[in-house]
Parts: C-alpha cells; sequence; structure tokens
C-alpha cells in the first residue's frame, strides 16, 4: 500500500499547520498561474516523504480542508470491546507502554492520555460507519495492503471537549487532527486472527454523510484493551449530562417569562436537484417567490432564556396566505423532518410545500408591481414541561414572480420574530416528580413593543458616505420595473428595427437617454453594437477559449477584483467568474496586439449580467474596435493622454472656477480620471449608474464619457473646491461613487449628463491643440533626451519583436518537429498496412484453394448422395412390389376361406336336417351318452382331411404376416435412411455456402463417415428379414 493512501485527508485544524516545523515538510505559496481559482488558494503544504508525490498530496489535502460546522453526532456503544483481558493488559501494558497525561502546550491545550510504540496503518471510506463487520474488512485489508507503516504517537483526550490528535513518533509533527465528537465507533481485532494486535476508529468526514476509519496496530498487542479503554471513558464524559448551572440560560426578572426566537427560511427547488433560500427585497424585506415551483419552509425555535425546555417534536406546520387567518383557513403542509440543529442550540422543522395546489393559489400567481402578499406559516411544538402543544405563529409579506424570473439584487437578511411565552407551574400528582407548566400567554416582540425596522437605503448611504471605506465594484439595485406606456414605446421601436436591421429607427436616442428598460437591455446593446447576428464571430469564440494565452495569470488575478459585492461574481469556483475568464482569455487570444489590459474585466462583467458569454464577447470585441476603446491602450496610452487635455480643456471652459483650484493643486486628469476612460466608470460606480452609461456609449460613442465626467464634476464642484489635494483624491475614490447608490440621483446625473453640450468640433480642435503642443514639446526638448526616449521605445519594439521572432521560431519548430513525428507514425502506418495487406493477399489465395478443393469435395459427395438416393428408389419399389402381392395373397386367402365356410355350413345344415328327418338319429341325439361316444370318432374320421387342410392354410398365413412385417420393418427403416440422408444432404449445402468464407475440412470429414455407416448399415437391414425366419 502506498504512502498515499496512508495519509488520506483525516481533518482540517489550523493548529496543524502552525505546528509543522519539520524539515520535511514546507509551505508553498499559492501559484499565480492556471485557473481563475488559483489566486484563492490557500498556502499549501508540500510533503517530502522518500520522493513519494502522492504522500505529498495526501497530505495537501490534510491542510486545505475548510473548517465544518460541528455536528452533534450520536456516540457508538463501545462497551463491544472485549473487557475479559482488561485486567491483565493493563499490568502488562503499564510495563512497556508509555502512558501521560501531557499538560498544555503549544501543540496540545487539554489533558489526553498519549500511546507510543503504534503504528498507522492507513484510512478507508466506509458506508456503515458503526458496522463491526465492516470495520473487521477494513482492518484485514489495510493490515494485509501497509508495505511501510507509519510509526506514531495517538493522543486520545480525557475530556469530551479535546481532539484526538495523530503525531509522527520521528519528527514530533502533528500528522492529523479531529474532534473527539466527530468519533462515532471503536473496534479491535478479532482474538487469534493476524489483525488481534489492530484497533479501528470512525469518524465523520465533512458532513454526516461521508465517513472513515483509521486502522491502527500496537506493538505490544495486550495495549489494545487499554487504548479503547480510554476511548471508552472519554465516551462516557461525552454522553453525561451537562452540569445543571450549564443549562440555565440568563434569566430575566420575571422567572415565569420564557424568550424565543423564530426564524422563517423559504427555499425553491433549483432545478438540478437542490433547494436554496429564496431571496428578500433589500428594501421592504419580502421573501421573492417563483411561481409554480416546488419549495420547503424551514423553521428553526431557539430559546434566549430562562431554564431550558425540552422540544419533543413538531405536532405540525400549517399554512395560509393572507394576515390574521383563524385556524380554520390554515392548511397541513408535508413534514419532511424535523430535529435539533448542528449545534444543538434551536430545533429546525422543516416542511414540503407544493404551490399548485388550490389552497395555495393566491401564493401561486404574479404579484402585482408595488404589491405584496401576507403568508402565514405556523408550527405547533411539543414541549415536555408544557401540558399543551404551543403554537409559534409567524406573518410575513411576500411577493410571486414568474417561474423565470432571476434576482440579482436582494437582502440576505434572515426574517426572525421573538416570541415572550409564560409558563404557571401546576399542581404535580401522587407520585409525579417533573415539573409541569401550562400555557399562560404567548405575544410577539411586534404586538408588545414597537418593532425596530432597518434603516432605510438613504440611511445608510448617508451614515456610509462619511466612512473611509471605498464602494466596492458591482454594487447596486437595478429596478427591473417599467411603466407600460415606455415599453410599448420600446416594443414599437424594436418592430421598425426588425424590420430595417441597416438603419436605427427615429426616436431611438431619446428612449435610449431615458434608459433602456432592464428586460431589453441585452437584446437593444446587440443591436447597437451591430453583433446580433454575427455567427462567424461567435464561432471564432467558441475556438478562442480553447486556446492557450500569456496573459491569464493577470487575468485570474484581476477577475477575483472584479464585481465582488455581486453575488454572479463573487464565488472563486461559480459560473460567474469562470465565464468572465473565457471572455478575457478568449479577447486576450484575439487581439495580439493589445491583449488583455486591466479595466476590460468590469466592462466584460457588465455585459455577462446581460447576455450568455458568447454574446458578450461579440459586444466587447465592437466596442474595442468599433467605438474605438482600443485605441486607448494603444501607443503606451497616448490617445488616453489627448482625451484628458480634452477633459481639462472643457473644464476650463465649463467649470474654469473648479479648474483653477485643480491648477492650484497639481491635480491633472488623468490622477482622477483614468478609470473613467479605460472601464467606461464600470469599476467604482454603482450598477444602475453604470447601464445607464453603458446604454449611452453603445447609441452616441465614446465621447459620453465626456458628459458624465463634466456632470459628475459639476455636481460635486462645492466639494471639491473645500478639498485639499489628498482630500479631492480621496473624495473622487470614496465619497463621490457612494453619492449614486440610490437609482434617482443616478437618473438625475444621467440627465445632466445628457444635457451638457459637448461639441464634435470643439473636440477636435482640442485634438489638434494637443498635437501642436506635444510637437512643440518635444522641439523643445534636449535633442539627446529625445533620441534616447525613441531609442528606448525602438529598443522595446525590437525586443517585442525579438520575442515574437521567438516565438515564431519555436513555434515553427516545434510545428516541424510535430509535423516529422506525425509522417514517421504515418510511415510506420503504412508499413503495417503493407504487411497486414500481403497477409490478407496469402489468407486469400489458401482460402480460394481451399474453396476449390472444398467445391470438388462436395460434387463428390453429392455423387454418393445421388447413389444412394437411387439404390433407396430402388429398394422402395421392391418393397412396394412386395406389398401389393402380400395384399393380393390376403385377398385370395380371405375369398378363399369365405367360401370354403360357406361350403361347410351348406353342408352343416344338410347334415342336420337329414339327422333331424330320421327319428332313430333323433334318438340318438337325445341319448348323450351314446352321442358323446360315437360323435368324436365320426368327426374324427370325416373332418380329418378339412383339418389338415385349415392348418396348411393356418401355418402360409403366419409365413405370410411374418414376410409382411418384415417387409413394412425395412420400409421404415428405408424411410429413415432417406430422411437421414436428405437432412445431411441440407446441413452440407448450408455448410458449403458457409465455407466461402471459412474453413470446414473437419465438418466434410465427420460427413463422409456418416455417409459411410449410413451405406454400412443400409447394406446389411436387408438380409435381417430374411435371417429372422430362420
Amino acid at each position: 500500500m502506498d504512502d498515499g493512501s496512508l495519509l488520506r485527508k483525516v481533518s482540517s485544524s489550523t493548529e496543524s499547520v502552525a505546528t509543522v516545523t519539520s524539515e520535511e515538510f514546507v509551505l508553498v505559496p499559492p501559484s499565480a498561474t492556471g485557473s481563475p481559482q488559483a489566486s484563492e488558494r490557500k498556502p499549501r503544504l508540500k510533503m517530502s516523504w522518500n520522493g513519494n508525490e502522492q504522500l505529498e498530496k495526501a497530505m495537501e489535502e490534510v491542510f486545505d480542508d475548510d473548517d465544518d460546522k460541528e455536528v452533534k453526532v450520536e456516540k457508538s456503544n463501545v462497551e463491544k470491546m472485549e473487557k475479559h483481558n482488561i485486567t491483565e493488559s493493563k499490568a502488562e501494558a503499564t510495563q512497556t507502554l508509555e502512558l501521560s497525561t501531557c499538560p498544555a502546550s503549544a501543540m496540545q491545550e487539554e489533558d489526553s492520555v498519549q500511546f507510543n510504540k503504534l503504528s498507522y496503518l492507513g484510512c478507508t471510506w466506509v458506508k456503515a460507519p458503526r458496522n463491526e463487520a465492516e470495520a473487521q474488512s477494513a482492518m484485514a485489508t489495510l493490515r494485509a495492503e501497509s508495505a511501510i507503516p507509519i510509526p506514531i504517537i495517538l493522543h486520545v483526550p480525557c475530556g469530551p471537549e479535546g481532539s484526538v490528535r495523530i503525531v509522527d513518533q520521528c519528527t514530533g509533527t502533528e500528522i492529523a487532527s479531529f474532534p473527539i465528537y466527530k468519533v462515532l465507533f471503536c473496534a479491535r481485532g478479532g482474538d487469534g486472527s493476524v489483525e488481534s494486535d489492530c484497533f479501528s476508529f470512525t469518524e465523520s468526514y465533512r458532513s454526516s454523510e461521508d465517513f472513515q476509519i483509521h486502522v491502527f496496530s500496537c506493538h505490544i498487542k495486550e495495549a489494545v484493551s487499554r487504548i479503547l479503554y480510554s476511548f471508552s471513558t472519554t465516551f462516557r464524559r461525552l454522553s453525561r449530562p451537562t452540569d445543571i448551572r450549564d443549562s440555565l440560560l440568563p434569566c430575566p426578572p420575571d422567572s415565569d417569562l420564557y424568550t424565543f426566537t423564530v426564524t422563517l427560511e423559504i427555499k425553491e427547488d433549483d432545478g438540478k436537484g437542490n433547494f436554496s433560500s429564496v431571496p428578500k427585497d433589500r428594501d421592504k424585506f419580502y421573501f421573492k417567490l417563483r411561481q409554480s415551483v416546488q419549495k420547503k419552509v424551514v423553521i428553526s425555535v431557539q430559546q434566549m432564556c430562562n431554564k431550558k425546555l425540552c422540544i419533543e417534536r413538531c405536532f405540525g406546520m400549517l399554512l395560509s396566505p393572507g394576515q390574521k387567518v383563524t385556524n380554520s383557513d390554515m392548511h397541513l403542509v408535508e413534514m419532511e423532518s424535523m430535529g435539533k440543529s448542528p449545534d444543538g442550540k434551536a430545533y429546525v422543522i422543516t416542511g414540503k410545500w407544493n404551490p399548485n395546489i388550490a389552497a395555495f393559489q393566491l401564493l401561486n400567481e404574479d404579484t402585482p408591481k408595488d404589491k405584496q402578499v401576507f403568508m402565514t406559516v405556523a408550527v405547533d411544538l411539543v414541549v415536555t414541561e408544557v401540558v399543551e402543544p404551543v403554537r409559534f405563529l409567524l406573518e410575513t409579506l411576500v411577493r410571486v414572480y414568474p417561474s423565470n424570473e432571476r434576482f440579482w439584487y436582494f437582502s440576505r437578511k434572515t426574517f426572525s420574530e421573538t416570541f415572550y411565552l409564560k409558563l404557571r407551574q401546576v399542581c404535580l400528582r401522587v407520585g409525579q416528580s417533573d415539573t409541569v407548566y401550562e400555557v399562560v400567554s404567548l405575544k410577539r416582540e411586534a404586538d408588545g413593543t414597537v418593532e425596530e425596522h432597518p434603516a432605510t437605503p438613504t440611511e445608510e448611504e448617508e451614515a456610509d458616505e462619511d466612512s473611509d471605506s471605498e464602494l466596492s465594484s458591482g454594487t447596486g439595485d437595478v429596478s427591473k420595473d417599467c411603466p407600460e406606456k415606455i415599453l410599448e414605446s420600446w416594443g414599437g421601436v424594436l418592430n421598425k428595427w426588425h424590420g430595417n436591421l441597416a438603419s436605427r429607427p427615429k426616436g431611438l436616442s431619446m428612449l435610449v437617454r431615458s434608459g433602456i428598460p432592464e428586460a431589453l437591455r441585452a437584446e437593444v446593446w446587440q443591436l447597437l453594437a451591430g453583433c446580433h447576428d454575427n455567427h462567424d464571430l461567435l464561432e471564432q469564440y467558441r475556438i478562442l477559449i480553447t486556446k492557450d494565452s500569456a496573459q491569464e495569470s493577470v487575468i485570474t488575478r484581476d477577475i477575483h477584483r472584479t464585481f465582488p459585492a455581486h453575488d454572479y461574481f463573487k464565488d472563486s469556483d461559480g459560473d460567474g467568474q469562470d465565464s468572465l475568464y473565457k471572455i478575457c482569455k478568449a479577447y486576450s487570444v484575439y487581439d495580439e496586439e493589445i491583449g488583455y489590459c486591466q479595466g476590460q474585466s468590469f466592462l466584460a462583467a457588465v455585459l455577462l449580467l446581460h447576455m450568455p458569454e458568447e454574446q458578450a464577447f461579440c459586444v466587447l470585441v465592437k466596442i474595442m474596435y468599433e467605438y474605438g476603446l482600443r485605441a486607448l491602450y494603444k501607443n503606451n496610452f497616448e490617445d488616453l493622454h489627448y482625451k484628458f487635455y480634452q477633459l481639462e480643456r472643457l473644464m476650463q471652459e465649463q467649470l474654469p472656477d473648479l479648474w483653477c483650484h485643480f491648477q492650484e493643486l497639481n491635480l491633472e486628469a488623468h490622477m482622477y480620471a483614468s478609470q473613467w476612460f479605460l472601464t467606461l466608470f464600470t469599476a467604482k460606480f454603482p450598477l444602475c449608474m453604470v447601464f445607464h452609461i453603458t446604454d449611452l456609449l453603445l447609441c452616441e460613442g465614446l465621447h459620453v464619457i465626456f458628459n458624465v465626467a463634466l456632470a459628475l464634476l459639476k455636481t460635486s464642484k462645492e466639494d471639491l473646491l473645500q478639498a485639499d489635494f489628498e482630500g479631492a483624491l480621496k473624495f473622487f475614490r470614496v465619497q463621490l461613487p457612494k453619492r449614486y447608490r440610490a437609482a434617482e440621483n443616478a437618473r438625475r446625473l444621467m440627465e445632466q449628463a445628457c444635457n451638457i453640450k459637448v461639441p464634435t468640433k470643439k473636440l477636435k480642435k482640442f485634438e489638434k491643440e494637443y498635437q501642436t503642443l506635444r510637437e512643440s514639446q518635444l522641439q523643445q526638448e534636449d535633442p539627446i533626451d529625445r533620441y534616447q526616449r525613441e531609442n528606448r521605445r525602438l529598443q522595446e519594439a525590437s525586443m517585442r519583436l525579438e520575442q515574437e521572432n521567438d516565438d515564431l521560431a519555436h513555434e515553427l519548430v516545434t510545428s516541424k518537429i510535430a509535423l516529422r513525428n506525425d509522417l514517421d507514425q504515418a510511415e510506420d502506418k503504412a508499413d503495417v498496412l503493407n504487411k497486414e495487406l500481403l497477409s490478407t493477399k496469402e489468407r486469400l489465395v489458401e482460402t480460394e484453394e481451399e474453396k476449390r478443393r472444398q467445391e470438388e469435395e462436395t460434387a463428390q459427395l453429392k455423387e454418393v448422395f445421388r447413389r444412394e438416393l437411387k439404390k433407396a428408389e430402388l429398394e422402395i419399389k421392391k418393397t412396394t412390389a412386395i406389398i401389393a402381392e402380400y395384399k393380393q395373397i390376403c385377398s385370395q386367402l380371405s375369398s378363399r376361406l369365405e367360401r370354403q365356410q360357406a361350403a361347410t355350413k351348406e353342408e352343416l345344415d344338410i347334415v342336420r336336417c337329414k339327422v333331424m328327418g330320421c327319428d332313430h338319429c333323433r334318438d340318438l341325439f337325445n341319448s348323450l351318452g351314446s352321442l358323446e361316444v360315437s360323435s368324436p370318432r365320426k368327426d374324427k374320421s370325416n373332418d380329418g382331411p378339412l383339418d389338415e387342410e385349415k392348418d396348411g392354410l393356418k401355418e402360409q398365413l403366419r409365413h405370410l404376416e411374418l414376410e409382411l412385417a418384415q417387409t413394412k420393418l425395412q420400409l421404415v427403416e428405408a424411410k429413415c435412411r432417406i430422411q437421414e440422408l436428405e437432412h445431411q444432404r441440407g446441413v452440407l449445402m448450408t455448410e458449403i455456402q458457409a465455407a466461402k468464407n471459412s474453413w470446414f475440412s473437419k465438418t466434410l470429414g465427420s460427413l463422409k463417415s456418416s455417409s459411410s455407416s449410413s451405406s454400412g448399415s443400409s447394406s446389411q437391414t436387408p438380409s435381417s428379414p430374411k435371417e429372422s425366419p430362420a
């Protein structure tokens, strides 16, 4: 068994990493290259153990594990271990096994029992964590496969709060550590078996559904019982009830008052077999539900003060649309689960809610805009100390959206209410020792006091605007609500536009200035950019994402900082960051001159929020190329500098006092406006404002940046005039973006921006001024400095070209090598095919020869069958003639016998008449005695010749019958032989057809032998009838 399987992922412990001081372990910083998730990884633990890479990977997994939530698990009954040797084993183990209660140290913070002279055999997965048979099987398997056991020291905690620790005996390094509450089962090897010196324990790995079993062997066999006894002692302490003082929560002055916090959570089916929590509105905190989607209702009840009450079970969960509903209007929902939470502090009830039921129709219909409906949920709990069930009833607002609705911005604040339960102790019955209460009252905090609502967004903004924290990119809520009149106007414009895509319809610019409705932005943006049907670019994107980019490390670093406040992009391994990584990588390969530049990821993220990644890539390419954004990145940002000059000149004309103030502070435009131009305001400003700016940019062009910049400067002029240099920079970085988190403020700013006039002629004039000024600066500049700068630029270009040349040469050499390898492989394959062709031709000749031989044998067999058939036909004719003669003889004998019988009867009648006519003869017939004496003699004398003739006829008849039987037998045998020959002939013909593609020489031999045997039997069979009479 390799070392990698010995040290699988067993636990996660931050202390484990902190105690790694051995020379065999080093911390490796995360790599900056690779996948988008590379920069988010934690420091890796690199292990060098006899050069085994699998063990290194296994140890990396040990320290990669995230801290799981504590799961309360039911402890196994470790009294199953054998105790018949426990007393003796204690005495023997004490002499040789080193046992010590370790004091607290850097590696160990709780008392534990230390066991030495142990070997770690490894771990494996198990399905049944408390199955002793499976544990025995795992011990046998790991004992047999363990080639190099690891000597370790095992620490078993003395208390229920400790952790089981596995420490390398050689280096003192902690290999694994996990809490004792995760240990579910302990077992030892069977007596008399090879595993008698082994023991194992099962632990819950990460969750309550994954289990691993760890196997150890003791150098001292008798120490196994001592180790399991330590586990048993710890388990008993863990299951022992806590001190009554620990169970008492802080109690209010009124000791009969119990406070509960009840939390409501609604989950919906995400279409992947899981249920995720539904969002809540950020302003009004109502639940956002979707139509006809299966849901789950999760209610958590937690007692906050007074003596702890024990909740036994949930009697039922009720749900109903509306507020202040009666008990008869509530509807029971199906219970899915109930029980304590993993930390044991709350009682959690989960119910299944089918919204398609008629009773919940009001909660399954699309709610009108700006309206919400109430929903009431209640649970009836059975409390051990209370004589009657306790009902907690929650009322909340919900809004129902279409089933395909997507929610981008929502609040994650949980919905919870506080209840005050007042109980009164009732009289105890005789013999009843437990205290029993009855409910006096149950009130909600909202009913008795004024409910404290969270601060409104405006208040939050005002409070947060003064703070020094910057606004995270991707912040802001964008409403999808739009008046019907505006939607109708957009519908008419889009219909005209789709009818004639070559030109933009009239009135489009005015509609765009007011802002494109959120639901239509994806379609309108693609139409404005002219890439709604660019299939070539779509196909090119699918090819580009498969290629490697030299800037993958930079892209990976940037995407983690792009829109961190947005749910779609905040997960390192989520779909948002994955799509963003693909788009940036594809563009860096597509645009080889510019590649990827910082700031492109923000613009790509804005597009991704509205359309799939393929279409977002197409729009990004159009903005970069046709709208001129990529020109700002070229020639050492030369175009960006003249944009700054244009902005300063516009300020000088329209905001002269602010321009003068900036001149006094030496505050230049590039110090605050760089991100405005390079990221199109997407890096810092709220999304509601960013989307509107993108609307104007795609409709009117890149000069919209000047309108927005001047509007920002005008609205902030008073604050900027009072600020110093650092204060102004801080204002641009912190306070300015926060002012426009409210959608109304952003709308007013965009209206002001649209009203500002920035003539194109004036911009061109400023551009010429900049060029003239730039040329004059170059002329005034020292020629040596200019030449040095030009030389540096040429050197950089030369280095870039040399690098490109090296890359091309490397690619050429690589391609040649690959082509040479492909050619060699093709030649080898051709040789193999030629050899196969020759062997096939040889087999073909052999097959044709065999076919000819088989055809000759078949012709011979046909001739044999033909002769046998003729012989059989002759025998049939002969037999038929014999049968005909036999039938003729039989008919003759039958007619002759009938004639003789008739003549004999006539003679008898005559004799009888004569006898009866004579009196003397009649008397003689009457006298029986004399008749009996005389009549035989007469009969013998008279009937002698007749009897002889009858006997002869009978004898002849027997001979004829015998011959007939023999003839029939021969006929039957002949028919059987004919049928057998016909069957063999049919089989032979079938095999002859099959013999064209395969050999059948053995079959022909068997057919020859069968034909010879059949001919031999046919030659012997005709003699049998003649021999039988003899």
